[in-house]
């Protein structure tokens, strides 16, 4: 498998450090609010990373933190009469919500900033011993980037050119503008943990260094997120992760692109700020993890309810040839006849397709692409006109699903109603997207009265049968 380096910048065959192992460790978020849209693209891309590694025979160490203590969590306690911990308690059991809801699997380990405090004090005293980090009389702890010849080398920028466009002025405590926290001394009112420095809390940057550190090793395979974080976060963990260490921090680098709204920078001043609780309420979740996925990862995608509703659209299609497939298995009996193999083939040809995409450089677009064909020649070549035998419909059923599988799509269970019920509800779904309430209510009776109970939920139109 090759993917793009951003370190190097360019295509790199991925060699684990150890054979047939990877280690990832993924940014997560930092529980203050809701996740928005934008959030929802790393979660989903290398959620599907891992799923397609695994499914390559990898075992996958997949780290994701959350970022339980920061000045945006305090800013809300505050706001909310509250206390941090509250806060980061009430939103990673959001957070757990969401990534339920784009099929997102859990990670192997989901470490907090708290609970690493002795791993992050351990880090910065290694720091300061060797010189790369200075202490203030206010409780500060500073890295020393200077210190450090090849800053700048993850984002490809000089620190002669950082340092210019720095929007940080000298402070007070500050040997250099461009020196950034490792620990922070408490102001009063915060929350804080005991150190050699006094009473304080640990920097952003530290974080991560120390709970990958902690859980995937001194040297990770691989390291990801989203393109905002390569300057400064990944910049600054590579500087005080090698300089701690003394070894390379990743091997690879892989940042996937932004997310514009109506073509626009998404931004609460422009009012295009959407949650992936807002969306999903709209149009469901499973339209946002393949709108993650319909685009290469690299690539800037953009969100509108124009192109939401064509990521439903096509769910629905392949959804269909789902369903079609699942009712002629059941009702086909036989082994493979003889000219029934040339289209086995075929469809296998589809998963060579598949498998070539994702393993030059993860394009997860082809992937889709792939699957698309795949659906194509089987409503083609298995219908209740060409009569398929049963092997054959098992075959294509399990291929199909296999696929879906690794893209993490596909996953709400369907209810096995009849087509003339389906239609009844996909008509009452238009009638409360169009407001129309009094209808919405008719048809909701109509099918009441025929047995069927529905129930509206954030997944979509949940079906009870009496």
């Amino acid at each position: 498998m090759k993917i793009y380096n951003t370190m190097t910048r360019q295509k790199e065959e991925l060699k684990p450090i150890h054979e047939g192992e990877v280690r990832i460790y993924a940014c997560g978020p930092t529980v203050y609010n809701l996740i928005h849209i934008g959030n929802a693209r790393p979660i989903c891309v290398f959620d599907t990373l891992r799923r397609y590694l695994e499914y390559a025979g990898m075992n996958v160490t997949f780290v994701q933190n959350f970022t339980d203590i920061d000045d945006k969590i305090i800013k809300r306690a505050n706001e909310e009469n509250s206390d941090y911990l509250t806060v980061s308690e009430k939103y990673i059991a959001e957070y757990r919500v969401d990534a339920k809801g784009l099929n997102v699997r859990e990670a192997s380990v989901h470490p907090r900033a708290t609970e690493n405090i002795q791993q992050i004090i351990e880090m910065v005293s290694t720091l300061e011993q060797k010189g790369f980090a200075y202490s203030t009389e206010y409780g500060d702890v500073y890295f020393r980037t200077n210190r450090f010849q090849e800053y700048g080398k993850l984002s490809h920028q000089p620190l002669e050119d950082l340092e210019a466009g720095a929007r940080i002025q000298i402070g007070d405590t500050k040997e250099d503008p461009m020196d950034f926290a490792l620990w922070k001394g408490a102001k009063p009112g915060e929350p804080y943990w005991d150190s050699p420095w006094g009473k304080g809390r640990p920097g952003w940057h530290i974080e991560c260094s120390a709970m990958a550190k902690r859980y995937l090793g001194e040297t990770i395979d691989i390291h990801c997120g989203g393109q905002d974080l390569i300057f400064p976060h990944h910049e600054n963990e590579v500087a005080q992760s090698e300089c701690c260490n003394g070894v390379p921090f990743a091997h690879y680098w892989m940042h996937n692109g932004y997310i514009n709204v109506d073509n626009r920078k998404m931004s609460k001043s422009l009012n295009n700020f959407f949650t992936v609780r807002d969306v999903a309420n709209a149009y469901g979740y499973e339209p946002i993890r393949y709108l993650m996925l319909s685009s290469h990862y690299r690539s800037p995608i953009n969100y509108s309810v124009e192109i939401i509703e064509q990521c439903k659209s096509a769910l629905e299609r392949l959804y269909h040839c789902r369903e079609d497939l699942a009712f002629l298995e059941k009702n086909s009996q036989g082994d493979l006849r003889e000219e029934e193999k040339a289209v086995q083939e075929l469809l296998l040809n589809h998963k060579a397709d598949f498998i070539r995409a994702m393993e030059d450089d993860f394009n997860t677009a082809d992937a889709i692409t792939a699957l698309f064909e795949l659906a194509r020649d089987i409503n083609t070549n298995l219908n209740p006109q060409t009569k398929p035998s049963g092997e054959l419909c098992r075959f294509a059923l399990s291929l199909y699903q296999e696929l879906a599988d690794v893209l993490g799509l596909l996953y709400v269970k369907k209810d096995g109603v009849d087509d003339e019920i389906r239609q009844l509800i996909d008509q009452r779904t238009q009638a409360r997207k169009d407001k129309n309430w009094a209808e919405a209510d008719r048809i909701r009776d109509e099918l009441k009265a025929r047995g069927i109970t529905i129930k509206d939920t954030p997944q979509g139109t949940i079906v009870v049968k009496e």
